[in-house]
């Protein structure tokens, strides 16, 4: 889901999806219903809903989350491409991390699950997973119990590098890549590689991802699409268009229609 969401209020967006924030900063709590029938596949951010028309495509976002549903627990990598759900319906719930402090609570970089789901058992070790999933499994509230594990990961790893804060931020507000690192006290490559480990890709790709972000916020909200693009960052509505496409596989009143 996006980076634009994180902090955002709790509520319902469709389709039996509703987030919250979690009380680990910058976090966001999540849960997804199975849509009922005839309804849409709402904004969850693994519907599980399958591939068909009206599914809605989970996109570029920055962020990695820590899932739950029907006793798996697994970890959604940073995508650089939409993903689309698949399988059958599914109860979900999940924790959005904050963009770049995923690896150093799971203990792995981002680049090794860049546009993968992958099972935690796979990352930690298996009598660990078994006592999560047991813990959850008996929570009445799965999403909560994912809030106070991701608290419980902070405390043990300690506060995120602020330099990963520090470029979120920055780019996200439209900085040029060469001259946040300028600011940062870092050159390419070392900037490239903090990159990786923890996002999962370079810098010019995650100010192009939250580039994106910035534009659907807009768009959402109705902004017609060449202030949309303005605002945004891009050279024009065409530059708009295209890295659209790019990053999500479809057109910006595409993705509108879907919800």
């Amino acid at each position: 889901m996006a980076y634009v969401a994180v902090g955002t209020s709790a509520g319902a967006v469709g389709g039996g999806y509703a987030e919250r924030p979690s009380r680990l900063t910058g976090a966001v709590v999540w849960t997804k219903a199975p849509a009922r029938s005839g309804a849409g596949a709402g904004a969850g951010p693994e519907a599980g809903a399958g591939a068909g028309a009206g599914v809605r495509p989970v996109l570029p976002d920055g962020c990695m989350d820590l899932l739950w549903s029907e006793g798996r627990l697994l970890v959604a990598g940073p995508d650089t491409r939409a993903y689309v759900p698949a399988g059958p319906a599914a109860h979900w719930a999940g924790l959005r991390f904050f963009p770049g402090t995923a690896p150093g609570y799971l203990g792995v970089p981002a680049h090794e699950l860049r546009d993968r789901r992958v099972e935690l058992a796979e990352l930690w070790p298996a009598a660990r997973v078994r006592r999560l999933s047991a813990r959850l499994e008996a929570a009445p509230d799965p999403a909560a119990a994912l809030d106070e594990v991701a608290l419980e990961l902070a405390a043990a790893t300690g506060p995120p590098d602020p330099l990963l804060r520090h470029l979120v931020a920055a780019l996200d507000a439209g900085r040029p890549v060469a001259a946040t690192a300028d600011e940062l006290g870092l050159g390419a490559r070392r900037l490239h590689r903090r990159s990786l480990a923890a996002f999962g890709y370079g810098p010019k790709t995650l100010a192009r991802v939250l580039r994106l972000q910035r534009a659907l916020a807009l768009a959402r909200a109705g902004v017609p699409f060449a202030e949309t693009a303005a605002r945004a960052g891009f050279a024009d509505q065409a530059h708009l268009a295209r890295n659209v496409r790019e990053l999500t596989g479809m057109p910006l009143r595409g993705l509108l229609a879907l919800g």
